[in-house]
């Protein structure tokens, strides 16, 4: 056995102290950012939409970094309108034509009648001041919101990048890239 029977020198306590100093820094390194916030936006209707990007571009004029991840219908959402890419399977084609084209022809979550309800809320809302779909885009772009969409519902859904809308440094990344993103702020919201 070769056990030391006297006690540790100063540079034994030494490393120990540098030894935890670098635990908690590595701890420290990977706790989530309090002014981060990750929304993901499921829903491709006008008004939850338009509660996305209020939020988004309010936190990020507060100094909050923002990340906003589109999925599914929220994909969907981000198709502007005009025609297809050329390409596509038919079940792909059924798809585009199906799914609105353009932020303007978004539904309601309630009281869309068939558009009539749609017609009515951009009326007050233009009377009232309150920017519509397309201004909450442009003010989120402004304040540096980040849009990223899911590359798995685009492939299914057969929407090609060249499609969507123009945003500032869109990218189209998986799921695992949200999960990091929401892994490191402290704020998630689900749209």
């Amino acid at each position: 056995m070769n056990v030391s029977l006297l006690p540790p020198g100063p540079h034994a306590e030494a490393d120990s102290l540098a030894m935890r100093v670098a635990r908690l820094e590595h701890a420290v390194a990977r706790l989530p950012d309090p002014n981060h916030l990750t929304l993901l936006v499921f829903s491709g209707e006008l008004d939850r939409l338009m509660a996305a990007f209020t939020v988004a571009s309010g936190a990020a004029a507060s100094g909050m970094e923002v990340d906003m991840f589109f999925t599914f219908w929220g994909s969907a959402a981000l198709k502007r309108g005009g025609p297809q890419a050329r390409g596509k399977t038919l079940v792909e084609r059924m798809f585009g034509w199906l799914l609105p084209g353009g932020v303007a022809r978004l539904p309601l979550s309630r009281l869309d009648f068939a558009g009539v309800g749609r017609v009515l809320m951009a009326r007050e809302m233009k009377r009232k001041g309150i920017a519509d779909l397309r201004g909450l885009i442009d003010g989120a772009i402004e304040s540096g919101v980040r849009v990223h969409v899911c590359e798995m519902t685009l492939d299914m859904m057969g929407i090609r990048r060249e499609e969507l809308l123009d945003y500032p440094g869109l990218s189209v990344c998986g799921v695992a890239s949200f999960i990091e993103m929401a892994a490191s702020g402290n704020h998630t919201l689900f749209i």
